[in-house]
């Protein structure tokens, strides 16, 4: 999927203007499914986006048989009316043939016999073809219809969808598989690849992926990880072309809990994710250095938080939608506050103070206090959150086993199906 990746502006935020700085908007990682094979689908490679697009997957389809129709016999009275009729036919034929012996000149004995012999033959002759034809036209109506199974190439796809093993198997769309079945559907480890576009190597149940994996797409992006039911769910590692890098935690297909996003311009966060976007307690290293510690809604600032900036500038507060809005308390780096009301960004009546002198602003110092610590509380809880790296270093050590896996599965797959060729020749 399309993801899009804002970087911040080269303005420095903090001085007398406020402008703050804003690295990359909100992004979304999504798979498809596939149903996959899902391809699925599976899902072709992601990008930064700012929506959140809906996934491909085609599943390609596998055997499918009709049902047998009910069979049908021919009742007893046509059988009667074939025996009748054919007995007909005799009389006549006996009766045409035995006129013949009078149309001789001079009639001997011997011709009588000769008449004889050629009716008897021709009598016989006849009796087996409506014999035969009876039998034949009995035996094709108590006979099953025979089903109808769907095949590419030149093997037969009933066998495949019977039984359970390893082979091949190439799909419409130009999509390929090989690897392990089970009941017709991909089941146990194998690659799928994707025609012109990436390959999926890991587990597979019922024909989705589920367990670990691991997905390589054409322009470079790579994720390893955890999958159930065709999507990225549990503990991942995404590695997009453009060089950003997402590692953590995902549901149903998408950044959904603990993660870790770095960007290829050298910022990243930590905290929080809800279905692809920054939700929650979280901190930003900006790429120009500052960092903001607190709070998150819908990839935006949001609530209380610290914003420290890099020229030694620091606000404490309250933020609305990336903006300092509310209650709050902006510290120079010389110790000179100003403290109140913010809207938009913009302080309302800015007084300064001398931070060393302990004088109160202009405005209830109580509520401003309690807005600064809500602020502090919220940093150091986005502080205090633990990258889990020894969680995701045991996933991808898994994925990546899980992909081996597959492509020993792949490689006896395609021995498989290349002995039933040379069989079948």
């Amino acid at each position: 999927m399309l993801m899009r990746h804002f970087n911040k502006s080269d303005s420095e935020i903090g001085k007398e203007n406020f402008n703050l700085s804003s690295d990359f908007t909100h992004f979304s990682i999504q798979v498809t499914p596939f149903s996959s094979p899902s391809p699925h689908h599976f899902h072709h490679e992601q990008r930064f986006s700012s929506n959140t697009p809906s996934s491909p997957s085609q599943t390609p389809t596998h055997n499918k048989t009709h049902q047998n129709k009910p069979s049908f016999t021919i009742p007893f009275t046509s059988k009667f009316q074939s025996f009748k009729l054919l007995t007909r036919f005799h009389f006549i034929i006996f009766v045409s043939l035995t006129s013949l012996y009078f149309l001789f000149s001079r009639p001997t004995l011997l011709d009588f016999l000769f008449v004889l012999l050629f009716s008897s033959a021709l009598f016989v002759s006849i009796n087996l073809f409506f014999s035969r034809s009876l039998n034949n036209k009995l035996s094709s109506s108590h006979s099953h219809q025979q089903r109808v199974v769907w095949s590419i190439g030149s093997k037969d796809e009933e066998l495949k969808s019977l039984n359970s093993g390893s082979w091949v198997q190439v799909y419409s769309n130009g999509d390929v598989y090989e690897g392990e079945f089970h009941k017709g559907k991909c089941s146990g480890s194998g690659v799928y690849h994707f025609h012109m576009s990436g390959r999926f190597e890991g587990d597979w149940i019922d024909g989705k992926y589920d367990g670990f994996g691991v997905e390589t797409w054409a322009r470079g992006s790579r994720y390893r990880g955890q999958y159930r039911k065709g999507l990225r769910h549990g503990i991942g590692i995404y590695r997009f072309f453009g060089g950003d890098v997402y590692t953590g935690e995902w549901c149903n297909g998408q950044c959904h809990g603990f993660g870790v996003h770095t960007c290829n311009d050298g910022s990243h966060y930590v905290g929080e994710f809800k279905w692809g976007v920054k939700h929650g307690l979280g901190r930003y290293h900006f790429r120009n250095g500052d960092i903001y510690a607190g709070e998150y809604f819908a990839d935006m600032m949001h609530g209380f938080g610290v914003y420290q900036f890099q020229n030694g500038h620091r606000y404490e507060g309250a933020w609305h939608e990336g903006r300092r809005q509310g209650l709050g308390m902006y510290t120079f780096r010389n110790g000179e506050t100003q403290c109140g009301h913010w809207q938009n960004g913009i302080l309302d009546n800015p007084k300064k103070q001398d931070s060393h002198i302990g004088s109160p602003c202009a405005v209830d110092h109580a509520k401003v206090f309690k807005a600064v610590q809500d602020a502090h509380c919220a940093a150091e809880k986005a502080y205090g959150m633990s990258k889990k790296d020894e969680m995701v270093n045991k996933v991808a050590a898994a994925a990546n086993k899980a992909a081996n896996a597959a492509r020993v599965a792949a490689v006896k797959a395609v021995q498989n199906s290349m002995h039933r060729d040379y069989n079948v020749q």
